[in-house]
Order: C-alpha cells, then structure tokens, then sequence
C-alpha cells in the first residue's frame, strides 16, 4: 500500500475540509493509499481547527505527531530565523523519520521548510498558478494575471525546494480567463483602468473586483480536486518522484509536469 505523510498547521476551516476530502477520496478508493502519519506544527490547546484535525486523525487510527513551532526556541527565531528553521525541521525530521511515506503533502502547512529537509524527503505543496506563471500569494498572482492580460491561468502541485514557490511542477490543471463570459469582465476592467491606475484599482476595490474574483472562484474550485487526483497519480504509480525528477509508469523521466486538466471535476 501507497502511503504519504500530511504535514499542517490546522489554523482554520478549509485544513479540516483539504484532510475530509483526501481521507474521504481514501475511504471511497478513489486514492489507492492510506495517511501513514499527520503531522502538525501545533499542539494540543493552540488552535480549535488544529484540535479538531488532530481528533479526526485519531479518530481514524493515523498517527500524530506535534511540535510547536510557536514555542519552539523564541529567542532563536527572533535572532536568526534561518537557523531556527533549521533547528525546527531537524527536531520535526527527527520525529517522522521512521514513517514510511512515499511523499509529503504540505496541507495549509505555514512554515517555510528548511533546504536540508527539501533533500531528504519528497515534499509536495499547492500553488495558485499554472507551470510557468506568477510566484507568490493567489492574490500577487491574480494582480500579476491582470496586469499581464493573460488568457490562461490554473493551479499546480510543485516540489517543495529551498527556494520558495520555485520548486518544479509535478501535476497542474488549466482554464482559460479569455474569451465567452470572461470578456464582460475584461471590458469592466479595462474600462476602470481607463479612469485608474492598477494600484487605485487594487486600494478601492482589492479581492471584490469582479474580474479578481471570478479568476479566484475558479482557481479555488480546483484546488482541491487538483490535490485529490495528483496524490491519486502518486498513489496509482502513474507518476513517481525520485530527487526533484519526475517519472512516468515506465520509469522514464518526464520532460514536464502530468497534465490532470481533463481528470479535474468542478461544479459551477
């Protein structure tokens, strides 16, 4: 059996909604796998959301693993935060290292991983953009599609390197921002820009702007299933990670990452 670890911080709603849906998509066979173990850098007391995650994995028999990283050596993390990140994952290396996890998904997970840790385990993490587009929050990347007109965009599964949001695709999902009902949008929006600049646009209308939104709906509708259908992949040895190279069923190396645009389900 196929088995992967889940690391998360657990600060709201939408972590227990991603570990429903995963462990659901499981119990449902959809993934051929099991959770080996979860991992929270929260501990009992600290978070209700992480509180109830945690008993849901208990729940269910998966191991759990906590470490702090609030209070784990303050005073280090105020002095150097590179070496505290060091320090941290070293500990946190320390305690799931003797699980077996082909992977490990980053789930909400709100602590940069340290470079020795990108090397020693296959680490996996969402981000709201197509292989080759913007870095940075969905709302820079939402900004940045703006600016840039562009006709498509999506969300990816990378590989967690010590360079942040650079780490190269693994899965990804595509849907076009261009054309149909996308044009009313862009029309409102070249017509304020017109009258504004794309700064006064973002201070008066931020994340409500409606061209803004809808990119972000449909990004968000995806996500999920993007997640679900990659660890799917994984688990069905479609695609395998061996270092930072990505591999199809027969072994050979990918040129780039597995296209799940057509496996992607979303409701309206």
């Amino acid at each position: 059996m196929w088995n992967f670890g889940w690391w998360t911080t657990g600060r709201d709603q939408a972590a227990i909604d991603l570990f429903e849906a995963v462990f659901n998509a499981i119990k449902d066979q959809v993934i051929p796998g099991e959770v080996s173990y979860v991992f929270s850098s929260r501990e009992p007391g600290e978070s209700e959301f992480n509180d109830r995650l945690v008993k849901m994995a208990v729940y269910h028999g998966i191991p759990v693993v906590s470490l702090s990283a609030v209070r784990f050596r303050p005073d280090l993390r105020k002095q150097d935060r590179e070496l505290w990140r060091q320090a941290y994952h070293k500990e946190v290396f320390e305690k799931v290292k003797g699980f077996t996890a082909g992977v490990v998904v980053l789930a909400g997970y709100m602590w940069v991983v340290s470079p020795e840790i990108c090397r020693k385990l296959s680490i996996i993490n969402l981000h709201p953009a197509a292989p080759g587009g913007p870095s940075g929050t969905w709302q820079e990347v939402i900004w940045h599609l703006l600016d840039q007109r562009a006709d498509k965009t999506g969300v990816m599964m990378h590989l967690v390197t010590s360079e942040l949001d650079k780490g190269p695709a693994i899965t990804y999902c595509s849907f076009p921002i261009q054309g149909g009902a996308w044009d009313s949008l862009w029309e409102q929006f070249e017509h304020k820009l017109q009258r504004s600049s794309l700064e006064e646009i973002k201070k008066t209308y931020g994340e409500l702007q409606p061209l803004f939104a809808k990119i972000r709906n449909e990004g968000v509708k995806r996500e999920l299933p993007l997640i679900v259908q990659t660890i799917r992949s994984l688990a069905r040895g479609e695609i395998s990670v061996k270092g930072f190279q990505l591999y199809d069923r027969e072994g050979s190396k990918l040129a780039g990452p597995y296209d799940l645009t057509d496996a992607i389900v979303t409701t309206a």
